[in-house]
């Protein structure tokens, strides 16, 4: 507990204080957001609002972690390094994105498929490194099996080893693109990404927490509830990791919030995306992660439908504008009432998964 809070602490402390300094800058770089002409009129007074932000986040978590790691004699574990490695290897796929975009000052970077490559190569080298380092108990980070609270049944393994390896590598690569694009999708407006990241994450810390008070190898568990132990392999230090992301996510919202004085960037929305993915694999929740980033698949979900019925109909639509949040723009709504009615939906849908959970729990 000591830990988790020492590396909360710090994060959101460098978030907090350090942001400004990344401010001035990235100004000083010129690193400044270019606006697409096809987002709402209001949009184009942010041109030249300092980018990458995300910068800020990943820097705060692994100063959070690491240093409180040193000061509180806890070493890291597999699981925390597996959820920065692909937090910070899908930051450096946006940065790249990002300094593209103002390099050759335009709102286009890399190409779809290039970001999307970039996404794979981390994601299969997150995949294949989550099934090695078996502990004493022969837990391994990952499972092979998919999982919604706990491990269900089916296990790639059940086709062999090279197949279901295969198998296994492709789930956890779509499990990092969907989410990392989908919170992409859903940076578009002031304080809307960190302050919907900070809610999904949050509810890890809840759930590492719990898994670790409830592991299998726990020597106090009562014989009486073994058969409700999750198997995950280090559920607290997921939650320190967690707890770390959403204390940098505070003091990067002091600065986000409208009028956002920096944006995340895909540098920041791809790393948080990433972070997500990896702690809803690791936790073993991979399905309840649909609950858990609902907001984000509400708001990738209206952009697939919007786009495919208008390429269907050539050139009608559904909605006045994707993502979402812009279609409410164009209705007239303010930008600081769609985020935290955004805000509200996000923690409806979290506390619905967190119960969810707890649930599961009570029912076995």
């Amino acid at each position: 507990m000591i830990t988790l809070l020492a590396s909360a602490s710090l994060s959101l402390a460098f978030s907090l204080f350090l942001t400004p300094v990344f401010i001035r800058i990235f100004k000083r770089f010129a690193w400044g957001q270019f606006i697409n002409i096809d987002t709402p009129d209001a949009h184009h007074v942010k041109r030249g609002t300092p980018t990458m932000g995300g910068i800020v986040i990943i820097l705060a978590v692994l100063f959070g972690y690491f240093v409180s790691a040193l000061v509180t004699q806890e070493p890291p574990t597999v699981s925390g390094l597996l959820v920065l490695f692909l937090m910070t290897g899908l930051g450096l796929v946006g940065f790249l994105d990002d300094f593209l975009k103002v390099h050759k000052e335009r709102s286009l970077g890399l190409s779809p498929i290039a970001k999307i490559i970039g996404q794979v190569i981390v994601g299969v080298v997150f995949a294949l490194l989550a099934i090695q380092f078996p502990n004493s108990a022969g837990e391994t980070p990952a499972s092979t099996q998919i999982s919604f609270i706990r491990d269900l049944p089916f296990d790639f393994l059940a086709w062999g080893v090279i197949a279901g390896t295969i198998a296994f590598v492709i789930w956890i690569s779509v499990m990092v693109i969907a989410t990392s694009n989908a919170v992409n999708l859903t940076d578009g407006l002031d304080g809307l990404a960190p302050g919907s990241s900070i809610l999904a994450i949050g509810s890890f810390v809840i759930i590492g927490f719990w898994q670790f008070n409830q592991s299998c190898q726990s020597s106090t568990l009562d014989f009486d509830v073994l058969d409700k132990c999750y198997d995950v392999r280090d559920p607290l230090d997921l939650a320190v990791v967690a707890a770390t992301i959403v204390g940098a996510l505070i003091g990067f919202l002091w600065w986000n919030t409208n009028p956002a004085k920096i944006f995340l960037g895909d540098t920041g929305s791809l790393a948080l995306g990433g972070a997500l993915a990896a702690l809803a694999i690791l936790a073993r929740t991979e399905l309840l992660l649909i609950l858990i980033g609902g907001i984000f698949v509400i708001v990738a979900g209206q952009v697939a439908v919007q786009l495919t019925y208008f390429k269907l109909t050539k050139g009608k639509r559904i909605w006045r504008a994707s993502p979402l949040h812009h279609h409410f723009e164009m209705k007239g709504w303010a930008e600081v009432t769609i985020v935290v009615r955004f805000w509200i939906i996000g923690g409806l849908l979290v506390a619905g998964a967190v119960g969810s959970f707890y649930l599961e729990w009570l029912s076995r």
